[in-house]
């Protein structure tokens, strides 16, 4: 696959290069501890927007350049506007990375704080560095909880725990964001990039249709009733047999061999 995103997106705030179906997205403020300011986010939502329609693209991986993930919203830079209308910004890419159709993985090497801990939320698998620190830091600052953390948090920690992240403010480790429910897996700094790079392989060789149906249906049928949970899997059973790959998936399971999906429409 050519690299488009490397000769538009190879430098600046924001850059992203792709290689075997994997785009990766790295955040590129080493110097702000990957700190967002309203044109990074800009720039982060148009490469998301780029790799969605982009059928090379089958995974991506968010990371962040240096020893940090990401360290919230610059707070430092002038702000400018309503912060309505600020906050409103970053709230947009908040909502499309969470609804997103391909499967994404936070690669979190380092200290990932406020808007940067819930960007990784967002995300389907958060694969953590023993070595980092995580923080809803926003109440330190005088603020409250954005990038959907008022969310995210009680759903997937629970509303006590969510609570206590949201009201202190204080740094957990990885291990501890392990139990609460907020890393899918704790690796050593020298084991993370190879792990990551598995994963994302894995991923990349799914079914692309039947893996954005069930991320959809897994996110739906957490608030859904059980009713609608069953009718919702019905629609989608129905949209992946009319795909090449359900095909695909019979006939190599009858020949025992390791079937290369398309997601193509053959009906």
């Amino acid at each position: 696959m050519t690299d488009t995103y490397q000769d538009r997106w190879g430098e600046g705030a924001v850059v992203a290069a792709a290689s075997d179906g994997v785009l990766t997205i790295t955040l590129n403020r080493p110097e702000r501890r990957n700190a967002m300011d309203p044109a990074g986010w800009d720039r982060f939502f148009d490469i998301l927007r780029a790799a969605e329609v982009d059928p090379g693209v089958r995974v991506l991986v968010l990371t962040g350049a240096g020893d940090a993930f990401c360290a919230g919203a610059d707070i430092s830079s002038a702000p400018v506007g309503h912060p309505v209308t600020r906050v409103t910004r970053i709230s947009r890419t908040a909502a499309y990375l969470f609804g997103y159709p391909k499967p994404v993985i936070s690669k979190v090497n380092g200290v990932a704080v406020g808007a940067g801990w819930n960007l990784a939320l967002c995300t389907d698998f958060v694969v953590a560095s023993s070595a980092a620190r995580f923080a809803e830091i926003f109440v330190v600052r005088g603020l409250s909880v954005d990038f959907g953390g008022s969310w995210l948090l009680p759903h997937y920690a629970g509303l006590l725990q969510a609570k206590r992240l949201a009201m202190l403010g204080e740094f957990v480790s990885a291990e501890e964001a392990l139990g609460l429910g907020l890393v899918t897996w704790v690796k050593e700094p020298d084991e993370l990039d190879g792990f990551v790079a598995d994963l994302a392989a894995r991923l990349a060789k799914g079914a692309p249709i039947a893996q954005t149906l069930n991320k959809a249906l897994v996110a739906e049928g957490a608030l859904a009733s059980f009713d609608a949970a069953l009718a919702a899997e019905v629609r989608a059973q129905a949209v992946n047999y009319g795909t090449e790959d359900a095909a695909l998936a019979r006939a190599a399971f009858a020949a025992k061999t390791t079937p290369q999906y398309t997601g193509e429409w053959v009906l």
